[in-house]
């Protein structure tokens, strides 16, 4: 499946069609994200949830899986709370969006990552999967922003969260296609001449 650039692209694909809950979760995030936009390219945010989901899809990923990829920033970028999710979407939508949201009581940023690393780590091989979809689009990003010669002190702290996120997911779901995925990404920043990184 061609990765659809646009929320009403991926509507209109087969896939979306059959899948009841991803429908309905694209609806909610569009709705829920309505304003945000991507800091790469002025795209309106939801273009990344939906490149998360057709990752998911093209894993294989069920609806509720697919679903929770693209819910999963909905906890942390809007005013969805996990209770809204368990009541439109189901216990395991809601505990799968939960696993791959940061605790925003953890002030300190490094602190915050490696308890998500753990969380995600706990939480099964679904929601490692929809963790290693985001950092895959992520990744991307970081690759396009850094080619741009835009890569800054904040991008060095992603991209040492991408790292240390593949490492756990390279122990948790080791062979996977997105864990794959995710270290070719990686390895394309690391190549970049050193000016871009």
């Amino acid at each position: 499946m061609a990765r659809p650039e646009t929320l009403e692209a991926m509507v209109r694909t087969e896939f979306v069609q059959r899948s009841p809950l991803t429908r309905e979760a694209l609806a909610f995030a569009a709705e829920r994200h309505a304003g945000q936009m991507r800091e790469l390219d002025d795209l309106p945010f939801v273009t990344h949830p939906v490149e998360v989901a057709c990752l998911l899809h093209e894993a294989g990923y069920s609806d509720e899986v697919v679903a929770a990829g693209v819910l999963h920033d909905v906890l942390e970028d809007t005013d969805a709370d996990a209770a809204e999710l368990e009541s439109r979407f189901g216990d395991y939508v809601a505990e799968l969006v939960s696993a791959v949201s940061e605790d925003p009581a953890i002030e300190d940023r490094s602190e915050r990552k490696a308890a998500l690393r753990r969380q995600v780590r706990d939480a099964g091989e679904c929601a490692a999967a929809v963790f290693a979809a985001d950092k895959v689009s992520k990744t991307r990003e970081l690759r396009v922003r850094a080619s741009r010669g835009r890569f800054g002190r904040a991008d060095a702290g992603k991209l040492a969260h991408y790292e240390a996120s593949l490492e756990m997911l390279s122990e948790l779901i080791p062979d996977h296609q997105l864990v794959d995925q995710l270290r070719l990404e990686l390895e394309s920043v690391e190549a970049l001449p050193a000016g871009g990184v």
